[in-house]
């Protein structure tokens, strides 16, 4: 397959995991994911900018791209179980990724170069490695690899658009 191919291939199958990822920055607030509690290190389990609003529709919007994504490619390409597996892996990606870097001290909203990139994308490749394993095409080594190098580039433009537009305090 060409690389111009497998680009198209690697945006189609982390899209709903983008979309699933942004949308707590636009709808998110309420009650917080760790209610406001401590890890047993003393450390606050996710942080004020995790919480179960920003999760259930980041996770409601992946998973209707993921829909709409099987109804234009065809559910062969993206089944149904790709729909609620990449979005939910994309968000607990990114939760383990507030994990940690609570755990090393990185305030909520805070820094942590790489891994707030990429989090939510190992989440989403962990979530859909069962579906490649049961015979789902959509997936490959290759397309792994784009996905990881075309990431942090994309995650970057993005967050800082949504900084200048107000929508993010901090502009990564």
């Amino acid at each position: 397959m060409n690389i111009a191919l497998l680009l198209i291939e690697a945006l189609k199958f982390i899209f709903p995991a983008y979309c699933a990822n942004a949308t707590p920055v636009l709808a998110g607030g309420g009650t917080k994911m760790d209610f406001d509690k401590n890890f047993i290190d003393g450390k606050r389990i996710f942080g004020n900018n995790k919480t179960w609003r920003g999760f259930f529709l980041g996770w409601a919007v992946g998973f209707l791209v993921g829909i709409v994504e099987g109804f234009i490619f065809g559910f062969d390409n993206y089944p149904l179980l790709f729909s609620v597996l990449i979005p939910l892996g994309a968000l607990l990606g990114d939760l383990t990724g507030a994990f940690i870097k609570r755990r090393i001290d990185i305030v909520p909203g805070g820094l942590l170069p790489i891994v707030d990139q990429i989090d939510f994308v190992v989440g989403a490749v962990v979530f859909a490695l069962p579906l490649a394993l049961i015979s789902w095409q959509g997936l490959s080594w290759e397309v792994i690899v784009i996905v990881l190098l075309l990431t942090p580039p994309i995650h970057l433009l993005t967050n800082f658009i949504a900084y200048k537009l107000k929508l993010k305090r901090h502009p990564w």
